[in-house]
């Protein structure tokens, strides 16, 4: 084999190449804040465990219809003195050591004046998650674990495709319900006084 066969030749990957593929390198929170927090790009960034998670935004254009009627609804039943606080849209949050990004979270005056005044890391109680096809079932299920681990109550996961909502409560949300059509979805224990048949959530007018 000649000299310029040689240099041309490709070597297989070392190990150490192989081994550092894909994988992501930590960061601090202050590199995240300035880096991610206040990206607009159609994905969602969170800060978990040190590491930056990207994910398309569950949320898009045609479904935007769901968060209206939430919303909505949460409107009439406080103007009616039933719930207090309000629903949050994609509110930068903290569940203990992980920063993340509820598509809905049901805040209190309180917390919200706490997060204002003293940016402390309020957990809210209630929180309300729209699953789409980009999620993958391990990124869902980790976010529930650090839901659980934060002490929320009560957690609905919206499935537009299927129009199921699914309940997850009691201890360390480990009760869920599947509901479908005419049930109706209770925030409580967590905002006793919230309460929507599904069919509403998913109601669109022809």
């Amino acid at each position: 084999m000649t000299a310029a066969t040689a240099s041309t030749t490709q070597q297989p990957p070392s190990k150490k190449s192989v081994a550092n593929e894909g994988v992501r390198k930590p960061i601090t929170w202050e590199a995240f804040q300035q880096k991610y927090l206040s990206r607009e790009d159609g994905y969602k960034y969170e800060w978990v465990n040190g590491l930056v998670e990207k994910t398309k935004r569950s949320m898009d254009k045609r479904q935007l219809y769901l968060l209206v009627n939430l919303l909505r609804q949460f409107s009439l039943l406080k103007n009616k003195g039933k719930v207090m606080g309000d629903l949050i849209s994609e509110p930068d949050l903290f569940f203990l050591a992980n920063h993340r990004r509820p598509e809905v979270a049901w805040l209190t005056e309180e917390q919200v004046y706490s997060l204002a005044k003293h940016g402390a890391n309020e957990v809210p109680a209630f929180i309300i998650e729209v699953i789409s096809s980009n999620d993958q079932i391990n990124a869902v299920k980790e976010k529930m674990v650090n839901y659980r681990d934060a002490g929320v109550q009560v957690v609905w996961q919206i499935f537009p495709k299927f129009k199921q909502v699914e309940v997850y409560s009691g201890a360390r949300l480990g009760e869920s319900k599947v509901c479908e059509g005419g049930d109706v979805c209770s925030a409580a224990p967590a905002l006793p006084g919230f309460a929507m048949p599904v069919k509403d959530i998913f109601y669109l007018p022809e």
